[in-house]
């Protein structure tokens, strides 16, 4: 595919004023949607040949998960696209003031290959949704969900309105140097930066939904059956390869060692004696990711699993202790299915360790007292947080997803996807029926006077 002639058609298809209507962008949103729907079948196996997951898993964190964003997107698409009134200066009066959500035009959005089905499509909701054309790169880690991806948007869509373009680390860099409306990248930090980069030579608006070392704090007071089951489920799910997966645990030194026996017994409730054989259990994405990760078991104690079968790229759900600070596996994102579990013996330096690292994704804790909560929100930075549970956070529609610093920047999930592909254009809309002289030159007032005149029309 020559996608230089893509993205100047969808330029053109743009230029036309075809996408703008609600009309339009509701109808395209329904094909979606349809289509979705009658090709689940297709994804399941690809999303199982890619990175072992099961129908259920496939549809829970992926299939489920667009249908949903789609179907909210069709609910309140026409109060996202309504113009929103706004106050006018005393010194335009009379004039009314509003809001105007204008699409940006040519839109990339580029996949991860943890959630290539989800992490993709999601993005493409709210960029349709707000009126744009786009362009999609899959990830090349999960090909078969690419190729899937392609032949269900390439018999849903016209090539310029969406297309997808397939291809290997040098395609994305190829269509990072041309010029697009907006970007919206999901993936590691250190491409992210290369993505912004490659943005900056067309000042290009981002959205970069990346990751970090996302903590979770354990106090003495969470219950350690409810709070084990809500960790070990949030970790191990897509066998750790999730941006927003506890990534270490950090438990009052009271309740490390009970904490840590209710994790085995969550992680074998779970998965049972051997995860190797449960059905909802998913692999390693590749070889240099499993060589990775098996390469931090052996920087603390192995208390429960450690079990590995390069054939299978198998890697079964971890616990560490005793995992030094300065340990490899405590400065790089895990992105596996590798908890480390440390203790603190107060909070307070519990959180002075928090603020020296990087801010991450998501943070978690889990206590009931509302004072710790509001001392850890106080005392903390995150792109978001989620109290006495994980992940559940970035489900809703609700709720913005993103980052912040090194995790990211701008946010997606229901009207924050539409927002983040909209340019919100102000608009003043003033009457012929008034024109004060004073304004025009030459001064009719002396200064003082001015002063105390603009001082009432603008609060200056």
């Amino acid at each position: 595919m020559k996608f230089p002639d893509v993205i100047q058609r969808q330029r053109a298809f743009f230029q036309s004023g075809a996408t703008r209507s609600p009309g339009f962008r509701r109808t395209q949103l329904q094909r979606l949607q349809a289509a979705i729907e009658k090709h689940e079948q297709p994804f399941f196996e690809s999303l199982h040949a890619d990175l072992r997951k099961s129908p259920d898993a496939a549809y829970t964190t992926e299939i489920g998960l667009v249908l949903s964003e789609i179907r909210h997107a069709l609910r309140c698409l026409e109060g996202w696209m309504a113009p929103k009134r706004r106050g006018s200066p005393l010194l335009a009066w009379p004039a009314s003031g509003f809001i105007q959500p204008e699409p940006y035009g040519v839109a990339l959005v580029i996949g991860p290959w943890n959630y290539p089905f989800q992490l993709l499509l999601s993005p493409l909701v709210g960029a349709m949704a707000a009126g744009n054309c786009v362009v999609l790169k899959p990830s090349e880690f999960a090909p078969r969900t690419a190729a899937a991806m392609a032949q269900l948007i390439g018999t849903t869509f016209p090539g310029e309105y969406v297309a997808v373009v397939q291809g290997e680390r040098d395609t994305a860099e190829a269509l990072l140097r041309e010029k697009f409306d907006s970007i919206f990248f999901t993936g590691s930090t250190g491409v992210g930066r290369a993505v912004m980069a490659a943005a900056a030579q067309h000042l290009t608006p981002v959205t970069l939904e990346l990751g970090g070392k996302c903590p979770c704090l354990v106090c003495a007071d969470a219950p350690l059956d409810i709070t084990a089951r809500r960790i070990a489920w949030g970790k191990f799910m897509n066998a750790g390869q999730t941006c927003v997966a506890t990534d270490f645990v950090l438990a009052d030194q009271r309740i490390r060692e009970p904490l840590v026996r209710a994790l085995k017994q969550a992680v074998q409730q779970f998965y049972g004696q051997d995860p190797q054989k449960s059905p909802d259990y998913g692999r390693i994405v590749n070889r240099r990711h499993f060589d990775r990760l098996t390469g931090y078991l052996g920087q603390g104690q192995v208390v429960h699993g450690g079990h590995q079968d390069a054939r299978d790229l198998y890697l079964a759900p971890t616990i560490l202790t005793g995992v030094p600070a300065d340990a490899t596996v405590m400065q790089e994102e895990i992105f596996g299915p590798i908890l480390p579990v440390l203790d603190f013996p107060t909070l307070d330096q519990a959180l002075d360790s928090l603020r020296d690292r990087p801010t991450p994704l998501a943070l978690y804790l889990f206590t009931h007292e509302r004072s710790t909560q509001e001392r850890v929100l106080a005392s903390t930075r995150s792109g978001g947080v989620c109290l006495n549970d994980t992940v559940t956070h970035m489900v809703g529609h609700d709720l913005p997803f993103g980052g912040l610093g090194e995790s990211g920047m701008g946010a997606c999930h229901g009207q924050a996807s539409f927002d983040c592909f909209s340019h919100r254009r102000s608009v003043l809309r003033r009457s012929f029926a008034f024109d004060a002289k004073f304004r025009y030159p030459p001064p009719r007032v002396t200064l003082r006077t001015l002063r105390r005149v603009y001082r009432f029309l603008l609060g200056a």
